[in-house]
C-alpha cells in the first residue's frame, strides 16, 4: 500500500488536501483535511445580534446570500417575526439567482475542464469537449462566464449588490421592487433561458425538467449526442463510466428549498433512503457535531445548539479543522440531487435507485435543478405586489435562541443562535461541505466523500489522479464555508 496527498486542488473554492492509500491501482482509504480554520463562530460571540446579518456574508464570496438568508431566519426563528409574501418571493429569487449561477459555474468552469485533460486525448468527444469546456478558452465555457456576469445584475436590483448583499432582514427584504423593475428583471431572467436553452440543453427548460425516467433520458440523449452540453456531457458520462464512480452513503438530506408564504417548499424537505425508496422527514434536532478527528476542543458529539468551536491544533489524531455532522448518527450527503430526490424528481429517483448517488448523478441533478428552478424565478416575479411590504420589522428579545435553515447550492445550511442579555452568547454554523467533506466520526465511519473515494482507480504515475478529482469536483465542494 502507498500513501498519495493529492492537493491542493485548483478549481476549488478554498483549500482542499486528500490524503489517500492506494493498493493494488485502487484507492483503499481516503482521508480528507480542511486545513484552513477561519474562527467565524468566535468572531460572533458578544456581539449584537444584528451585526451577524453583517458578518456572516463574508464566510463566502459565492454563497453570501445564502448564508445571509440562514443568519436572518435564526434570528426570525429567536423574535418570532413572520416574512412578508413579497419578502418571501425576493429572498427566494436571490436565492435561487445564486444558486442557478453556482451550478452554471461548477458545469462549466470546475467540472467540465477536467476531461479536455491529455489522459483523454483518444476519446472520440475529446476535440469537441475541448472546443467548449477548455480552461479559459472553451467557447461555451466563454459564453457562460458572460451569461453569468449578466445573470448577477438581477442581483443588484433586489440587493444593491453581490456578494455580501446587504438587504436581508429577518422579516424579508429590505429593498423594494418597483413595477418597472419587475419588467426589468424578468427580461434578465428570459435573457439567461434563452442562453440555457439555446447552449446547455439545446432544449426548452420545461421539456429538460419533464424528464421522468432513464429510457427517456436515453432517448432524449439519443436524438443528438452532442447537441447541446448536456447531452455531450451524457456522452461523456457513458464512455467513462461516471456513473461507477464515487458513490454516496445511500441517504441523502434537504431542509428543502425556497419556503413559500405559507410555510411549504417548493423543493420539498426529507431524508431519502436510496435503499429503501422511502422519504422520512429531516429532524434538526437529531444533528450532532463530532470532533474526534479535528483539531477542535470536544469529547462528545454535541447538537449546534449546545456546539462550541474552539481550537486545538495540536489535537491527537486530528487531521482536519472539519467537524462531523450526523444525522441521528448517520452520514448524509447533501446538495441538488439530495433536493431532488427529497422533492420526488422521478429521473434522479430512478437513476439513483439503480446506480446510487454518484459522479453522474450528481451533475445530472444540478442541472435539472436549473431547468426546474428558473421557471419558478418567473412565477415569483410575477407574484411580486408592487407598493406591498417587503420586510416586517423584528424586535428580538434578550434572551432566547433560534435556528435557520435553507439550502445553498451545495445542501443543507444550518445557522443556531444562542441570545443572553441582547447579545450573541453562541454562535454555530454547519454549512454543506461540512456534511459532504466531514471527517470520521467516534465510530470511525468515514465522511461521504472519504467513502466515496474508495475504489476509484490511480493510474501509474498518477500524482492528481483524474478519477479521484472527478468525485471531488462531483461534490462541489466550498471549504471556506466549511471550517469556521
Amino acid at each position: 500500500m502507498t500513501r498519495l496527498v493529492v492537493g491542493p486542488f485548483n478549481r476549488v473554492e478554498g483549500d482542499l488536501e486528500v490524503r489517500l492509500e492506494v493498493a493494488d491501482g485502487r484507492v483503499a482509504e481516503a482521508r480528507v483535511n480542511a486545513p484552513m480554520y477561519r474562527g467565524f463562530e468566535q468572531m460572533l460571540a458578544g456581539r449584537a445580534p444584528h451585526d451577524a446579518l453583517v458578518i456572516v456574508p463574508r464566510i463566502c464570496g459565492i454563497c453570501s446570500v445564502s448564508q445571509s438568508v440562514a443568519a436572518a431566519r435564526a434570528l426570525a426563528d429567536a423574535a418570532g417575526t413572520e416574512v412578508t409574501p413579497n419578502g418571501v418571493h425576493t429572498l427566494n429569487l436571490m436565492l435561487a439567482c445564486e444558486n442557478l449561477a453556482d451550478h452554471l459555474s461548477h458545469f462549466y468552469l470546475f467540472f467540465m475542464p477536467d476531461f479536455t485533460r491529455p489522459a483523454y486525448a483518444g476519446r472520440p468527444w475529446f476535440a469537441e469537449a475541448t472546443r467548449r469546456f477548455a480552461a479559459l478558452a472553451g467557447e461555451h465555457a466563454r459564453a457562460a462566464i458572460a451569461a453569468r456576469q449578466r445573470w448577477f445584475e438581477i442581483m443588484g436590483t433586489l440587493g444593491g449588490k453581490w456578494p455580501h448583499t446587504g438587504s436581508v432582514q429577518p422579516g424579508g427584504s429590505a429593498r423594494a421592487v418597483e413595477a418597472a423593475e419587475r419588467i426589468r428583471l424578468l427580461a434578465k431572467v428570459r435573457e439567461m433561458r434563452a442562453f440555457l436553452e439555446a447552449t446547455t440543453f439545446a432544449a426548452p427548460l420545461e421539456e429538460v425538467a419533464a424528464l421522468s425516467s432513464e429510457a427517456e433520458l436515453q432517448r432524449w440523449h439519443a436524438a443528438g449526442p452532442e447537441r447541446g452540453d448536456l447531452r455531450l456531457f451524457l456522452t461523456i458520462a457513458a464512455d467513462t463510466a461516471l456513473e461507477s464512480l464515487g458513490r454516496g452513503p445511500g441517504r441523502t438530506l434537504s431542509y428543502g428549498a425556497y419556503r413559500q408564504p405559507d410555510g411549504s417548499h417548493r423543493l420539498a424537505p426529507g431524508v431519502w433512503d436510496a435503499a429503501a425508496q422511502t422519504l422520512r422527514g429531516a429532524d434538526p434536532g437529531a444533528i450532532t457535531e463530532d470532533t474526534t478527528y479535528a483539531w477542535l476542543a470536544g469529547d462528545a458529539p454535541l447538537h449546534p445548539r449546545a456546539g462550541h468551536t474552539e481550537p486545538l491544533a495540536d489535537k491527537p489524531g486530528g487531521y482536519t479543522w472539519n467537524k462531523a455532522p450526523r444525522l441521528a448518527g448517520a452520514v448524509v450527503e447533501t446538495g441538488a440531487i439530495a433536493r431532488q430526490l427529497a422533492d420526488g424528481q422521478p429521473l434522479l429517483r430512478a437513476a439513483v435507485v439503480r446506480s446510487g448517488a454518484n459522479v453522474a448523478t450528481r451533475v445530472l441533478a444540478r442541472l435539472v435543478e436549473v431547468a426546474r428552478v428558473l421557471p419558478m424565478m418567473e412565477q415569483w416575479l410575477a407574484a411580486l405586489v408592487p407598493r406591498e411590504p417587503f420586510f416586517a420589522p423584528d424586535r428580538l428579545p434578550a434572551d432566547g435562541a433560534g435556528v435557520g435553515l435553507t439550502e445553498a447550492a451545495r445542501g443543507a445550511l444550518g445557522h443556531w443562535v444562542q441570545l443572553r442579555h441582547g447579545r450573541i452568547a453562541n454562535y454555530q454554523i454547519v454549512a454543506p461541505t461540512s456534511w459532504n467533506f466531514s471527517p470520521r466520526d467516534a465510530a470511525g465511519t468515514p465522511g461521504a466523500l472519504e467513502a466515496a473515494l474508495v475504489g476509484a482507480p490511480v493510474g501509474p504515475g498518477e500524482a492528481t489522479p483524474v478519477a479521484v478529482q472527478h468525485v471531488v469536483r462531483s461534490f462541489d465542494p466550498c471549504m471556506v464555508c466549511t471550517v469556521h
